[in-house]
């Protein structure tokens, strides 16, 4: 029986107590995340997909493991399930750097080689983070997020979490994008490969983003997620708020993301990462 049928199996008969091979499952699960042998979410062809047993074995793990508390050297302690320490990066080996100051990787999420993550910052279980990339000061990579090769977190960027519903796609940002600081990106939003997100700009699923070059209007829906297209720089951006006599009497606006242009030689420069990082 492989990984994946034993985690579907528990999952779907969603015993009270502690099946008696789940740790030594789950230990196996949490090694192959760690690896990058799996995924959360896979790019299949120009979709994204689900890998619905994956996020399952992750909430397994919540449920069937143990709250404890942990205590390190010096005052540094916390609570959690006895089933997600800390992880162990394997930071030389891959020439990954975690800068001292309170950062923590949580175990089960893959981190690829040549990544840089400056404090403090946090990558949750179940998330990927590919080679070359960097997470800055104050970011998170929440639970089964995927990020790319070459992607630069700026400082306070925040990619949302997705355990609930099983189904649900994570976010995703795809390979060489640059997410500036105080950005959120939320609810399975893709950003696809090359694509720039200015400081400040909010993603949802239902956020719509106004693209003045192609003259069109990006949303997602229920059943699919806020897209942004490849290479498109986005920024904050406002439109009024019509047919409220208030709020046309006294010039209210909503926030909007707006795609200003399509990447060009200038945005190049200004977006190059510094190999010299990493």
């Amino acid at each position: 029986m492989d990984l994946q049928v034993e985690i579907e199996q528990i999952a779907n008969e969603s015993p009270d107590q502690k099946p008696e091979n789940f740790e030594q499952l789950f230990e196996e699960f949490i090694q192959s995340l760690e690896a990058g042998e799996i995924r959360a979410a896979e790019k299949k062809g120009d979709t994204w997909e689900v890998n619905h047993w994956v996020k399952q074995g992750v909430l397994l793990g919540f449920k069937y493991g143990e709250n404890i508390a942990y205590e390190q050297e010096g005052s540094f302690k916390f609570f959690d399930k006895d089933t997600y320490p800390t992880q162990q990066v394997k930071g030389v080996d891959k020439n990954i750097r975690i800068v001292p100051g309170g950062s923590t990787v949580r175990t089960g999420c893959y981190i690829g080689s040549d990544v840089t993550m400056m404090p403090p910052m946090y990558v949750n279980a179940g998330a990927y983070v590919g080679d070359g990339s960097m997470i800055d000061s104050h970011a998170l990579v929440g639970s089964c997020a995927q990020v790319g090769k070459n992607v630069h977190l700026s400082a306070s960027a925040q990619l949302g979490g997705v355990l609930e519903p099983v189904g649900a796609l994570p976010v995703i940002i795809e390979d060489n994008c640059l997410i500036g600081g105080n950005t959120g990106i939320y609810e399975g939003t893709q950003v696809h490969e090359g694509a720039v997100i200015g400081a400040g700009v909010v993603l949802t699923r239902a956020t719509p983003v106004y693209d003045i070059v192609e003259e069109t209007i990006y949303k997602g829906s229920n059943d699919k997620p806020l897209t942004i297209p490849s290479n498109a720089v986005v920024v904050p951006g406002s439109r009024p708020i019509k047919g409220n006599e208030y709020a046309e009497r006294q010039q209210l606006s909503l926030q909007t993301p707006v795609i200003i242009k399509y990447r060009d030689e200038s945005t190049d420069e200004a977006t190059n990462l510094e190999d010299l990082l990493r």
